[in-house]
């Protein structure tokens, strides 16, 4: 385990990483034993550094929910971080611009974002295989959120070619960069068969990604645990679990990528299509 005066130092590092858009070596490559307990004791470094200078938490993002890439990462579970003020965009007419500044190796996420209402129970977190189980689950797990938007997550890394451990991502701002939230749908009001009908197609609709009017990828939303409200559920499970502040009223949850996580570089154009899911889409440009 960590000492206090060894995970402030590596907080310290990686944001000063951050600040200038410099790479690091993994935390792990020095620490082999650079555990998720150590990750999430460098994480509250950060959050509490970030606070003293003015930042103010807004939300979660929660990443590698979509199994489906980790053979390309090398993860075998997903993680969370705070999203910011800072690091939120908003997206109200369905699009944005957005100037990567410094921003390490970034790449794009299409993803769905909550609004949360109240607080959601840590019961709701089975991931399943089962279309009528994630059905029932998601359903339970709607119950608790205000409304449901298109997002582009824009995560980033200050490890060489995206190589690093899942403790490594999780100290690292959770690899989160920016959030991007587009028209909001109410969701409060829905009576239990509509949240069941909404909670149906959440595990079978259709997300596709195009680049400056190519389409470079397409994913379901069973990709991300059976169901993007279904990883709701887990990251409240989680958080109860490690004893961490749960999710509140008003925080914006990105629920992790339906596709691949794409290289993205000023002067392109990128859009995301929701299918059946009848969610109005991102256009997004990058600067």
């Amino acid at each position: 385990m960590l000492t206090t005066d060894d995970a402030a130092a590596l907080a310290e590092r990686l944001l000063a990483a951050h600040a200038d858009g410099s790479l690091l070596e993994p935390i792990s490559a020095a620490r082999p034993d650079f555990g998720l307990a150590d990750a999430a004791a460098v994480r509250a470094v950060v959050t509490a550094r970030r606070r003293d200078a003015g930042w103010v938490p807004v939300g979660r993002k929660i990443g590698f929910t979509n199994r489906t890439i980790w053979p390309r990462y090398g993860v075998s579970a997903p993680l969370w971080a705070p999203v910011w003020d800072r690091t939120l965009v908003r997206a109200d007419d369905g699009t944005a611009t957005v100037d990567l500044g410094l921003l390490p190796q970034p790449r794009i996420e299409p993803e769905v974002v909550f609004g949360v209402r109240d607080a959601v129970p840590a019961t709701l977190a089975t991931e399943t295989s089962d279309a009528s189980a994630a059905t029932e689950d998601g359903a339970a797990v709607l119950a608790h959120a205000e409304w449901m938007a298109a997002g582009f997550e824009i995560v980033q890394c200050p490890f060489p070619e995206w190589r690093f451990t899942l403790p490594d991502g999780t100290a690292a701002f959770g690899l989160h960069g920016r959030l991007v939230v587009g028209r909001r749908v109410p969701l409060e009001g829905l009576d239990a068969a509509a949240r069941e009908e909404l909670a149906d197609r959440l595990t079978s609709f259709e997300v596709t990604l195009s680049r400056d009017g190519e389409v470079v990828d397409r994913g379901v939303g069973a990709n991300v645990m059976g169901s993007p409200a279904l990883a709701l559920g887990h990251l409240a499970a989680v958080l109860d679990g490690d004893g961490d502040e749960p999710m509140a009223a008003g925080e914006a949850v990105t629920t992790g990528t339906i596709t691949d996580a794409w290289p993205i570089a000023p002067g392109q154009t990128w859009s995301s299509h929701y299918g059946a899911l009848d969610l109005p889409g991102i256009t997004l440009t990058f600067e």
